[in-house]
């Protein structure tokens, strides 16, 4: 009769078991979700400076694209942060960051609200408000108390690219966003590619747990109307041949021959 084996230690399988977890975080930070650290005052109130949130990153592999209203997290589009002096982590920062429990210091992402996207016309003047497709966006629920809209940048108008987004900061007398890159590629406008994902979630500290929902602000009617209008028209070109096919039709079988 042959002897059960002997199970191994937990001291040897330790190893194994850290092995497996530090991959499947991995995996995670790679292609589900990633904390992410807000270095900035940029989106207040929304989110402090200190605060850690988490991003989406599962859904843009489907083929979700950034919508209005919603936090997304970008990567620099070049020249955003050149004034920005980037943090030197300690290896073991450099490690956990690596596979996604704690945020990267030396990534150079940035957190802004999609204001606009692809195929809108987004403007501010004066003192406000932003208009996206020539609507008014009622903005008081989320933009920094006793900011204007534009801050002290006016804009456009602006036709925003397909696949391209225009980004703003909560705090629009504190963002550099959008708004102050108009000279660059892309005229201030930041490609979906560009797009980590987008943040769903406060998690740390833990006084300040929270979801980040869109604000009702984007379902006001009218934003989409420009859109709306383009099938509707395109509908129309489409029908406008038929009819006058048959209407010759039957003019034709009106005449005697």
């Amino acid at each position: 009769m042959k002897k059960a084996k002997k199970p191994r230690a937990f001291w040897k399988e330790l190893p194994i078991l850290i092995g497996i977890a530090l991959l499947l975080a991995l995996l995670i930070k790679t292609f589900l979700v990633q904390a992410f650290s807000i270095p900035s005052d940029s989106m207040q109130d929304t989110l402090q400076r200190g605060d850690r949130v988490l991003v989406d990153k599962l859904t843009p592999w489907f083929g979700s694209k950034p919508q209005r209203g919603e936090v997304v997290v970008f990567h620099d589009p070049g020249g955003w942060l050149n004034e920005t002096p980037t943090p030197e982590p300690n290896p073991v920062q450099k490690v956990l960051s690596f596979i996604g429990l704690m945020p990267s210091a030396e990534e150079k992402d940035l957190i802004k609200r999609v204001i606009a996207v692809g195929g809108d016309t987004v403007e501010c003047h004066g003192s406000g408000p932003v208009k996206v497709n020539g609507k008014a966006l009622k903005e008081g629920s989320y933009v920094f108390p006793g900011a204007t809209p534009c801050g002290d940048r006016a804009f456009g108008p602006i036709h925003v690219p397909k696949g391209r987004i225009w980004v703003m900061g909560d705090h629009r007398d504190d963002s550099l966003d959008s708004r102050y890159h108009q000279n660059l590629k892309g005229n201030g406008t930041v490609s979906e590619n560009e797009v980590v994902g987008r943040a769903f979630t406060i998690a740390w500290p833990i006084n300040r747990w929270a979801t980040l929902p869109v604000p009702d602000t984007f379902d006001q009617p009218g934003i989409n109307k420009a859109m709306a209008a383009a099938p509707a028209a395109l509908g129309l070109a489409g029908a406008l041949p038929i009819v006058m096919w048959r209407r010759r039709r039957l003019t034709a079988g009106r005449n005697p021959r």
